[in-house]
C-alpha cells in the first residue's frame, strides 16, 4: 500500500471516522484465520509465477456486496491480503481502470491450473 500522505497530520479529517460509533470493530485474527492468509499469500506467489508469463494480470473476484467483479493485478492482493493478516482488515482501494476482463482469472481457475502443472510434473517423473 502507498503510504498514507495524512499519516502524521494532527488535522486529518479521517481521524474522526477511527472512532466513529457506527463502525465495526477490528477482531483479531485466530490461529486458523491466520494460518490461511499465509496458505492464501503462498497459494498467490505460484499461482502469479505460473500464470504471468502467460499474459495474467491477477484474479477476478465476484464481489458479493455489489454484484459486480473486482478485478486484481497480483500486487494489489498480496497487499490486500498482507493487510488482513497485518491489521485484520482490508481497507478500500482503487479498482484496476478499464480492466480487460480476458487477463484476470478466478482464484480457482487458479487452483486448477497449478494442480494441472503438479499432475504433468508427477507424471513426467514417474515416467523416467
Amino acid at each position: 500500500m502507498p503510504p498514507d500522505p495524512f499519516a502524521e497530520d494532527p488535522d486529518d479529517p479521517a481521524r474522526e471516522l477511527d472512532g466513529h460509533e457506527d463502525a465495526e470493530p477490528v477482531q483479531p485474527l485466530g490461529d486458523a484465520e491466520r494460518a490461511e492468509l499465509l496458505a492464501d499469500l503462498t497459494d498467490l506467489a505460484v499461482y502469479q509465477a505460473l500464470l504471468e508469463p502467460r499474459g495474467v494480470r491477477g484474479i477476478v473476484v465476484d464481489c458479493g456486496d455489489c454484484g459486480e467483479p473486482h478485478y486484481h493485478d497480483w500486487e494489489l492482493l498480496r497487499a490486500s491480503l498482507q493487510q488482513l493478516l497485518t491489521d485484520g482488515r482490508m481497507r478500500p482501494h482503487e479498482p484496476a481502470f478499464d480492466p480487460d476482463p480476458a487477463a484476470y482469472v478466478s482464484w480457482e481457475y487458479c487452483r486448477g491450473f497449478a494442480d494441472g502443472v503438479t499432475a504433468t510434473e508427477s507424471s513426467r517423473e514417474g515416467s523416467r
